[in-house]
């Protein structure tokens, strides 16, 4: 190889035409002294342009395997990128439609909560109204039920009170609609006793003045009215009226009979001409068409009583009768007024009650309808 060289070197060549050549493996010798010989003072210069030669010709063929494989990996990077660029966009498509389907369902979950809470207020209300008309209509009835049985006792279709049926009232006298006036808010077939004008049984001829002590009494009883009889208002009437008027003969049989009228649970009934007598015994205790049970007088007995549910009868003369019927009419108000039933003034109501004392007493001192 260094022959060939040599032969090479001989050659003349033109300046700056140097034919480049790769330099082999394992020859980085430099040229030999005898080719500095054979080109004489040129060949120094030759050789260094040839090396600079060689060297660029390197650097190119490397700049451009170099460029060349920086192409390709920016055109794989490239590559990738885009793909990635790709596969980003289709997840942002991907997040947005999950937010927007997100939000979607937290509104629809949102309204349907106040949907719900809207529909369980109104349900509510409706089922708080439909409440308070429900007790309404209990307390109706209940009065309803108290009114009818305070009718089942003090009147029969054979001796009909005509203080509770004021139709029966001779026309004179139907003015004077005496009380137990109820409200009409409470049957359809009552009678407001507001626009009845209900007024008090004129007596005749008689003149009448209000007793301070007693209309004091009534007073503070009506601010707060009651049944227990520990208040000063009732625990007069019950001391003057009501304990002589059911104070009969027969102490046990009174004291039944007073505490089935304070509970509202006795009943009177018309006794039927064809009733089979009762047996010896039964007569014996509960009296019987001939017999009074609570006096123990023989009398003619056309009623009889049950105390409750008891299922047994006692037959009363009529003189009981009008005594038990005059203190069921008291008690009877004095419910209407402690139920708000009776519309009146209390001047009124006052004389009202006077009056029902007044038939109490009257029924104690024996003096009684000839009706009874």
């Amino acid at each position: 190889s260094q022959v060939s060289f040599e032969e090479e070197s001989r050659n003349p060549l033109a300046v700056g035409h140097w034919k480049p050549l790769m330099p082999s493996k394992g020859n980085k010798e430099e040229p030999e002294s005898g080719c500095q010989d054979a080109g004489g003072v040129d060949e120094p210069q030759s050789m260094e342009q040839f090396n600079v030669s060689r060297l660029r010709s390197s650097s190119v063929e490397i700049r451009e395997k170099g460029s060349e494989f920086l192409r390709d990996e920016l055109h794989k990077a490239q590559k990738e990128l885009k793909l990635k660029d790709k596969e980003c966009e289709r997840l942002s498509k991907v997040r947005e439609q999950l937010e927007q389907e997100l939000e979607e369902l937290t509104a629809s979950l949102f309204e349907e909560a106040h949907k719900m809470v809207r529909e369980a207020n109104t349900k509510q209300a409706v089922a708080e109204k439909q409440l308070r008309e429900a007790r309404g209509k209990i307390d109706m009835l209940q009065a309803e039920v108290a009114a009818l049985k305070t009718l089942v006792i003090t009147s029969t279709p054979s001796s009909p009170n005509r203080e509770l049926h004021p139709q029966l009232q001779s026309p004179s006298k139907a003015g004077f609609r005496k009380g137990h006036g109820r409200n009409k808010s409470t049957s359809s077939a009552m009678v407001s006793a507001a626009s009845q004008n209900v007024a008090p049984e004129p007596v005749s001829q008689e003149c009448k003045e209000v007793d301070s002590i007693l209309f004091a009494e009534f007073q503070a009883w009506k601010e707060s009215p009651t049944l227990d009889k520990s208040c000063s208002f009732l625990d007069r009437i019950y001391q003057e009226d009501v304990g002589p008027c059911l104070d009969f003969t027969k102490k046990e049989l009174s004291e039944l009979v007073r505490v089935a009228v304070e509970q509202n649970t006795l009943t009177i009934e018309p006794v039927a001409s064809q009733t089979v007598p009762m047996g010896k015994v039964a007569a014996e205790e509960c009296g019987g068409p001939k017999k009074c049970a609570l006096s123990g007088l023989p009398r003619a007995c056309k009623h009889r009583i049950m105390l409750g549910d008891s299922g047994n009868y006692h037959y009363i003369s009529p003189s009981c009768r009008a005594r038990i019927t005059a203190v069921c009419n008291f008690f009877t108000y004095i419910r209407y007024i402690q139920q708000g039933l009776v519309r009146q003034d209390v001047e009124l109501m006052y004389w009202e009650v006077m009056r029902l004392r007044k038939e109490m007493s009257l029924a104690k001192l024996g003096f009684y309808p000839s009706q009874m």
